[in-house]
């Protein structure tokens, strides 16, 4: 018997991750070898690889994981896109808490994400 996993609980598992600070898990788990990922307007980062050096960066600036809010989250199968707003608060290493509000969305392919952008201020 053949289970297809849906967009919704890929999601689902994700945010799980993330709110558990399973960063880089969730890299390896959720996103494709050749997934794209770009903040705003900045140039993309191609690769899995690359992608998980940029968010080893960010993660080097944490000292402390406070918590992770989920807002919304919207899936369209046929389009094979999902899109999730959250905010998070991390203390950074200089002992400054910092809080994010942002909107990533996500485009799938087999059960990974091939394509993430993220909208912030």
């Amino acid at each position: 018997m053949t289970t297809t996993v849906t967009i919704s609980e890929r999601v689902e598992g994700l945010k799980e991750f993330i709110s558990d600070g399973k960063i880089l898990e969730a890299m390896d788990e959720f996103y494709a070898d050749d997934v794209v990922m770009q903040e705003n307007d900045e140039a993309p980062t191609r690769g899995l690889s690359a992608n998980i050096e940029r968010e080893k960066e960010f993660i080097s600036l944490v000292a402390e994981w406070k918590w992770t809010k989920w807002h919304a989250t919207a899936v369209n199968d046929r389009e094979n896109s999902s899109f999730v707003e959250y905010s998070f608060e991390f203390v950074n290493k200089d002992g400054d808490s910092v809080v994010y509000n942002q909107v990533a969305v996500q485009r799938w392919r087999d059960g990974k994400i091939v394509f993430e952008r993220f909208y912030h201020g």
